[in-house]
């Protein structure tokens, strides 16, 4: 015992790596190991040579083990010593320079848009990109002739031959969410649906994608002061001074009656200033829900009444930062975004004192 004691002591110590170290732990203690091989004999012995033989073997098992587990640390020690020295690293160092990526104007507007309504006590309301027909159309009551159902107005989706089902469209407008939101909490309720839509429509100030947010009010004893005053607040808070509003009489399928609203403005230079001057700028449709489209969303008209009003998230980002084409939106150009992208520290922040 003395003799294996003294030669794995003395190879375990001269051991160079883990796996040297592994394969002596295997020759001394493994299964087939020299040690666990004379444990093995001891059944052979008399009970007064097991006496002797047994312990020494277990102290020398102990001591193999505990010097196995000693290199192995010292072992792990010196590659980590070896692995600091090649890493070394000053962190006394400047930093290097790493471009930070922008926030895009329309994630922007949406995020002021989504705080001003909500400070007037509008949640957030959404549904899908993908939407029915009835949802679009019928339950807003666009009848079947009417131009925005036209193929050239609207994408629609593709059906198998034989499915003679409407097709299902990209939505034309945020209006589908007032149905479903209805639909699903009934009234009273005070929602806004910001969301991407889709129109067949391409040059300076149309895109086929663009991005709307609708508002929706229901209760009993809503009125079009209501809507003026919920618009005026928040053109005010988001152009940082106060806005006046006029409303035009209009037309459309789901509001009765309905209004165009311009805001005042003034022309200098080519460029357009919000909440002062003589001149107007039309930037959005309103008016009271119609009762057909109360009725459809399982709304009783005779009790309750509210109005609705849907504008251009793109186009409110074009007046308050002065970008003049609405295509540079969707053109993925770095150098844009830098100049018109917004820090993510730049929180959107209430103006207005709504």
């Amino acid at each position: 015992m003395q003799e294996l004691r003294d030669k794995y002591i003395q190879a375990i110590g001269s051991a160079a790596d883990e796996a040297a170290l592994e394969e002596l732990r295997v020759q001394a203690v493994g299964k087939k190991g020299e040690i666990s091989l004379k444990m093995r004999e001891l059944g052979k012995m008399t009970p007064e040579e097991r006496q002797t033989a047994g312990p020494a073997l277990n102290a020398l098992k102990d001591e193999i083990n505990s010097a196995l587990a000693a290199k192995k640390t010292a072992l792990a020690d010196a590659a980590l010593d070896e692995r600091l020295q090649a890493e070394w690293l000053d962190v006394t160092l400047p930093g290097r320079d790493r471009r930070v990526g922008s926030i895009h104007p329309v994630s922007q507007v949406w995020e002021e848009c989504t705080a001003i309504f909500a400070d007037m006590g509008f949640a957030v309301a959404e549904g899908p990109q993908v939407e029915d027909d009835w949802y679009n159309f019928d339950a807003l009551n666009i009848p079947g002739h009417h131009p925005a159902r036209a193929e050239m107005d609207t994408f629609y989706m593709h059906r198998a031959a034989g499915d003679d089902r409407p097709p299902h469209v990209l939505r034309t407008h945020t209006s589908p969410v007032q149905i479903r939101a209805m639909q699903a909490q009934g009234a009273p309720i005070r929602v806004i649906a910001p969301g991407r839509v889709y129109r067949a429509d391409y040059d300076q100030t149309h895109t086929p994608m663009f991005h709307q947010v609708e508002g929706l009010a229901i209760d009993r004893d809503i009125s079009m002061a209501n809507l003026k005053w919920v618009l005026e607040e928040f053109f005010s808070a988001y152009f940082g001074t106060k806005v006046k509003t006029r409303f035009r009489a209009s037309h459309f399928p789901f509001t009765e009656p309905s209004a165009e609203v311009d805001i005042q403005c003034s022309w200098e230079g080519g460029t357009v200033k919000v909440g002062e001057g003589d001149d107007w700028l039309e930037v959005l449709g309103s008016g009271m829900v119609h009762p057909k489209v109360l009725e459809a969303a399982g709304v009783d008209p005779s009790q309750w009444q509210g109005f609705a009003f849907g504008m251009g998230i793109d186009r409110i980002a074009m007046l308050k930062y002065g970008i003049p084409d609405l295509r540079a939106f969707f053109d993925s150009d770095l150098r844009w975004l830098r100049h018109y992208g917004f820090s993510a520290l730049q929180v959107p922040t209430l103006r207005g004192g709504i």
